[in-house]
């Protein structure tokens, strides 16, 4: 019979167990539980004699490769510790856990120092993979099948968008795993982008009549609220209107750190220099008063610290009630339209498409491709190939229509 299996703490477990305690397998599939690399002991009898000897190994599927191999050698000799040669006596290849994989996934999507809001999304869909394989009741990856793939892309409920930014991570992870060999065949090569998820939709950003009525609404609200005035949101709106910040940025804006004079710092550039953009003085002068009262950041107003619910709470409450107020809309108004409206009134202006794309962190094809509406010297262009075209045709004198 092969030796009992258990994990014994360190003084330095990395999780914090006490130390000199013990865990088996079993404890350590519980929900919650934090994962250590504190060893694996082998105990048993073996030729008649007990004895706890360390596997040299932390995670448990190669923990009990050593112990098949103890058991095959019938012997604790430190020469039959570790499994076999494979030319004596084949043993099985190392199953990975889909805990491990997806975690070994998530260490390599931080390496590559991706946005925190684009790790957020890896988490997402790793949670949910993982949720899914302990409802089917699977511990290992290789139990995970084609048709499990089809279950699991099945039961996403996101838009159709959604579904293909996170079926492209399903196969990125997919792919993960056939490079180490922890996978044998592509499990989601079958798997396919929602129809109609590739097409490129315009961009819509805020009518300048849309704006007006926005700033009528910040007059409009009540200063009665908990927390917020009508000011605060207009001191939001024009923040994101000058800088083009996403939500995330303008509600975490911390003036200490990104207002220096009349720039605005934006972001690291691919460069790997600060790339900031000019604000008028008079919003400058309102940014500055809102520090006296508020603090370095500016737009939390008494509420939580917390990045995630303070755009929620932005988001969802503050501006949900503004955007209601200057209804009715034909197009639903969102945070992010400030964002493109930014793009919309430089291109407007005749600002290059690469000088844009510059600003917004983005690349002058995409701006290109989502804008082109709004781009002033395609607009010229037309228009003079409209000119030319027709220089040469006969005109027609004006005649009155009674």
């Amino acid at each position: 019979m092969a030796p009992a299996l258990y994990r014994r703490h360190r003084r330095e477990c990395k999780a914090g167990h006490p130390e000199e305690s013990r865990t088996s397998e079993y404890d350590e599939r519980r929900k919650g539980w934090k994962r250590c690399e504190c060893p694996i002991i082998a105990s048993g009898t073996l030729q008649k004699r007990f004895r706890r000897q360390p596997t040299g190994r932390w995670e448990w599927d190669p923990a009990r490769g050593v112990a098949r191999a103890l058991e095959a050698a019938g012997s604790w000799s430190g020469t039959t510790a570790e499994p076999p040669s494979p030319l004596t006596s084949p043993v099985p290849p190392e199953r990975i856990t889909v805990v491990h994989a997806t975690e070994a996934f998530l260490a390599k999507c931080q390496n590559r120092s991706i946005q925190p809001s684009t790790l957020v999304k890896y988490k997402s869909f790793t949670r949910q993979l993982v949720s899914y394989a302990e409802s089917r009741g699977y511990v290992h990856l290789d139990q995970l099948t084609t048709t499990d793939m089809d279950r699991f892309y099945g039961s996403w409920v996101d838009g159709i968008r959604g579904r293909a930014k996170k079926l492209d991570r399903l196969k990125s992870f997919v792919k993960f795993c056939l490079k180490r060999k922890w996978l044998a065949e592509d499990i989601a090569s079958d798997l396919e982008a929602p129809a109609g998820s590739s097409i490129t939709l315009p961009k819509a950003p805020f009518t300048d009549e849309e704006l007006a009525r926005l700033h009528r609404a910040c007059d409009a609200l009540e200063t009665g609220r908990r927390n917020w005035t009508g000011e605060d949101a207009r001191d939001f709106i024009y923040l994101s209107l000058y800088t083009g910040l996403r939500i995330s940025d303008v509600a975490t804006f911390d003036i200490t750190r990104r207002l220096t004079g009349s720039d605005v710092f934006l972001r690291m550039h691919k460069t790997r220099q600060p790339l900031s953009t000019y604000i008028p003085t008079w919003l400058v002068d309102r940014l500055r008063a809102r520090e006296k009262i508020h603090g370095a950041l500016i737009f939390t107003a008494g509420t939580t610290l917390n990045a995630k619910q303070l755009c929620d709470i932005w988001r969802n409450k503050r501006l949900r009630t503004i955007f209601d107020l200057a209804g009715p809309w034909e197009e639903k108004p969102t945070p992010h339209r400030f964002r493109h409206t930014f793009v919309r009134i430089l291109l407007e202006k005749g600002v290059p498409v690469s000088d844009v794309a510059e600003l917004v962190g983005d690349t002058a094809d995409i701006v290109q491709k989502h804008y082109s509406r709004f781009v002033k010297t395609r607009q010229d262009r037309l228009t003079r190939i409209l000119q030319d075209a027709f220089q040469d045709r006969p005109t027609e004198k004006a005649v009155a229509i009674r």
